[in-house]
């Protein structure tokens, strides 16, 4: 803005077009971001699972509605969903807020996605047993040096049911989402939600009390991959990440492990 306004004379219409002009160019970068998260996670879990079509699940809401108009996890999908490799997504309902209720599955409708579904939270384990599943795509808060991720409450637990059934899990966010001044996801400040979110959303007695953290920490072990619209990072031959590598090497071209 100040670079526009250095062009121009400072008047009250010069400030308005300026900030239209700055806001129009970060809708279009958002978008063409998040185009390429898509594009380069739908690669990934293709290349990973080595099946033409994919069965996805993810949980809370990482589409249009949370973007400029495409989305990052979501995106994925979309992504696979253009290039006729959608099998189908399952959306996690996402309480106590239900973003995933409320808005995945506005999304999913809207877009007309293979045999989208919503289920339970508690639903997850038993879907990847009895219909099967063949990746997760989530998005994230923060990711930190590590690869420890923050994102949704319910994305550690849905991480560490997908481990169990083999099934790999990706995070899909923007680069500068990368956060590597945390050296893990230990350092991350959790915030907790008012009781009234559980107490209204669940029916419970107005006097019980609650614990409500509004995120949780995915440990790196339990992630296959970490998308930006920079490329993917994939954990070393010892299973770690490097993501200030990641992040260096897209600052100053040096090489680190992506695909």
């Amino acid at each position: 803005v100040n670079e526009i306004l250095d062009k121009t004379e400072a008047t009250p219409s010069a400030y308005c077009k300026a900030v239209i002009h700055h806001a129009e160019f970060m809708l279009e970068r958002d978008i063409s971001d998040n185009k390429s998260i898509g594009n380069k996670g739908a690669d990934a879990i293709l290349k990973k699972t080595g099946k033409e079509t994919v069965r996805l699940v993810t949980i809370c809401n990482t589409g249009s509605l949370a973007t400029a108009g495409y989305g990052t996890a979501l995106g994925v999908a979309r992504a696979l969903q253009e290039r006729s490799a959608l099998a189908s997504i399952h959306a996690l309902e996402t309480r106590p807020y239900n973003q995933g209720s409320r808005l995945t599955a506005f999304e999913i409708l809207e877009e007309n996605m293979p045999n989208g579904t919503l289920i339970c939270d508690s639903a997850a384990a038993a879907l990847m047993k009895t219909k099967g599943v063949d990746a997760v795509v989530v998005g994230a808060d923060r990711v930190c040096a590590n690869g420890d991720t923050a994102n949704k409450i319910g994305t550690y637990n849905l991480s560490i049911v997908a481990a169990a059934h083999n099934v790999p899990v990706y995070v899909a966010s923007p680069f500068t989402t990368l956060d590597t001044s945390l050296e893990s996801g230990d350092l991350i400040e959790i915030e907790e939600r008012p009781a009234s979110e559980i107490i209204e959303s669940g029916k419970a007695p107005a006097k019980m009390p609650c614990w409500n953290p509004a995120f949780d920490v995915t440990p790196a072990k339990y992630i296959s991959g970490i998308i930006t619209e920079k490329g993917v990072i994939v954990p070393s031959e010892n299973g770690t990440f490097d993501v200030p590598g990641f992040v260096e090497a897209h600052s100053s071209n040096k090489k680190a492990k992506i695909q």
